[in-house]
């Protein structure tokens, strides 16, 4: 049974997209070991699913390997934190699976967060203009969970009918490995619409406890077509929620604690979703001395901005009052930072979009070959042959070999800030070339593009509120130098890289170490655990600046111009 007053370092488990991954982090936020095992995933159009039963294996193994590599004891871990991406879980009465798929293969109860077959739900959920939606920046997208569970009841009646919890698949985790039901104010109020500022007036984190869940606008499910949702105290999909961190139930099951290699009773923390996890992680990571130091704590916190880089970005920023920023989601009272409003935008396919835009060109296997043969990544490689490429032409400064190629990164819609799911990627530029210089070049102008994105969702915080001038950044493209490099160019802004590899790994840790009692609050952790790395700074070349701001005028016209093609080609089919 597990003894936590001697127990000293902290578990993270991550559920990403393609893989399960734990980290052992010590009391000075400090990675001892980490192991990741991968994880199935079914995609057939805009259906992408995965199984609770194949990730909670996998969690198993990773977390197993991990205390291995970490050579660390069950009885050393102080507390355990989950995090994952925002993929609705559904099971039944009795916790098994139940299939949200067309197929209905039972294995395939999660639909990934990625999964765009809900956009018509969407649609008609934002024709309702209930005053939830204004804490969605005035829309919810096919990504958010109300949506997907309108397409289940509409289209899969025999599985709604057996569904008794629906969950963010975080909550299922923590779920899975404790036995208790409360859900997150992280998941509940970022994907389900729940109104946490409900309990600001009643709640602050050192009161942790379960909360009733009285945050629930039972007005907006039933208008959407969803009130069976609200039935017994919205029973399917949380009674009660709490803040992140705050211990769940009686710790680990003795069941999950045999699976997972653990004590029995070891402190479960309330999750999070795996990008606000990676702000938990970076969020407090600032060189001593530097960076708003003359400012309060409260206030400087305030003009950072957390960049998760992974398959997609999340751009996280807080604030101590209620910011409402058109096209992007939030504000999220407690959803990250307890206690702090959460301004949330995002990018759905940044480092998919990387692998689309390399994989697709016909350069791309005899590339990946000689990167291989290098012991290298492909990327790698290209950003070796740019450096190259730059000195060869004789480029004022890098940036400037992509003069006559643009790119609009919508390719999996535009989450913010123009909040619209058909906006479509667009090339600008393409010849007959299909060399792998022409490869590089390709790839330097997405790199661009997506940065020139994230400058338009930093410039529409700043003009309705925010006062963002530092980028901390983590997830794996933080490791990619062009790609950092690009971005403190582009929005003219330093970015800080965290000390550690690991920080979405270690938002969870945050998460267990609170649950473990180890600190009173997230923020305490956040301060203890979070460490500066390098930090990138804006180039001081004035030239660079001045060809990046007419890129960046060029990259907003291709969406405009996009706009009104497809207006007159609705025209044209009236």
């Amino acid at each position: 049974m597990f003894r936590g007053s001697s127990a000293s370092v902290f578990l993270g488990v991550d559920v990403g997209t393609g893989s399960a991954r734990a980290g052992i982090f010590d009391q000075k936020g400090k990675l001892l070991g980490s192991a990741s095992s991968p994880i199935q995933i079914w995609k057939e159009k805009d259906c992408i699913e995965q199984s609770s039963t194949d990730i909670w294996h996998a969690v198993c193994a990773a977390v197993k390997s991990a205390c291995s590599l970490a050579n660390v004891a069950p009885e050393d871990v102080a507390g355990l934190g989950f995090t994952a991406t925002c993929s609705l879980v559904a099971v039944d009465a009795d916790g098994s699976p139940v299939s949200v798929s067309w197929s209905g293969d039972t294995r395939r109860n999660i639909i990934v967060w990625m999964d765009h077959r809900a956009v018509n739900q969407a649609e008609r959920i934002n024709a309702s203009n209930s005053p939830v939606l204004q804490y969605c920046g005035g829309g919810v997208s096919p990504e958010m969970q109300a949506p997907k569970l309108l397409w289940v009841k509409e289209n899969l009646q025999e599985s709604w009918s057996m569904v008794c919890r629906w969950m963010d698949l975080s909550d299922w985790l923590a779920y899975r490995a404790t036995g208790d039901d409360t859900r997150s104010l992280c998941t509940t109020v970022c994907k389900w619409t729940y109104l946490g500022h409900a309990h600001m007036e009643q709640w602050k984190e050192s009161d942790s406890r379960d909360m009733e869940a009285c945050g629930w606008d039972n007005v907006f499910w039933e208008e959407i077509g969803l009130g069976d949702l609200v039935e017994g105290n919205c029973a399917k999909i949380g009674r009660s929620v709490a803040f992140p961190g705050h211990p769940l139930g009686s710790g680990l099951t003795a069941t999950a604690a045999k699976e997972l290699g653990l004590l029995p009773g070891t402190p479960v923390g309330t999750p999070l979703i795996d990008a606000h996890a990676g702000g938990v992680g970076v969020m407090e990571s600032i060189p001593d001395g530097e960076f708003k130091a003359d400012l309060p704590d409260e206030e400087a916190i305030c003009h950072r901005m957390v960049l998760v880089c992974g398959t997609s970005t999340c751009h996280m920023a807080v604030s101590k009052n209620k910011l409402f920023v058109p096209g992007v989601w939030g504000s999220f009272w407690s959803a990250m930072v307890p206690e702090f409003w959460l301004t949330e935008g995002g990018q759905s396919a940044t480092g998919a979009l990387l692998d689309y835009i390399t994989e697709n060109h016909v350069a791309a296997p005899l590339l990946s070959k000689r990167a291989s043969s290098q012991s290298i990544s492909i990327y790698e490689l290209l950003n070796k042959m740019l450096l190259s490429m730059s000195h060869e032409k004789n480029s004022p400064f890098l940036s400037a070999l992509t003069q006559d190629i643009h790119v609009l990164p919508d390719f999996h819609g535009n989450r913010s800030p123009m909040a619209d799911p058909k906006s479509k990627g667009v090339i600008y530029g393409l010849t007959l070339d299909t060399s792998e210089k022409h490869l590089a070049l390709l790839y330097l102008a997405t790199i661009q593009g997506l940065a020139y994105g994230t400058r338009h969702i930093v410039e529409h915080c700043n003009a309705h509120g925010h006062k963002i001038d530092t980028l901390l950044a983590c997830g794996g493209l933080a490791k990619n130098s062009i790609y950092i490099q690009e971005h403190a160019n582009i929005v003219g802004c330093p970015i800080i890289l965290p000390r550690e590899n690991e920080p979405v790994l270690l938002g969870a840790a945050v998460l267990g170490a609170v649950a473990g009692k180890k600190f009173p609050g997230v923020r305490d952790a956040m301060k203890a655990l979070n460490a500066a790395g390098k930090v990138v700074n804006p180039s001081s070349d004035p030239r660079v600046k001045k060809y990046h701001d007419a890129k960046y005028q060029i990259f907003r016209s291709l969406y405009e111009q996009q706009l009104s093609h497809r207006s007159t080609m609705a025209q044209a089919l009236q």
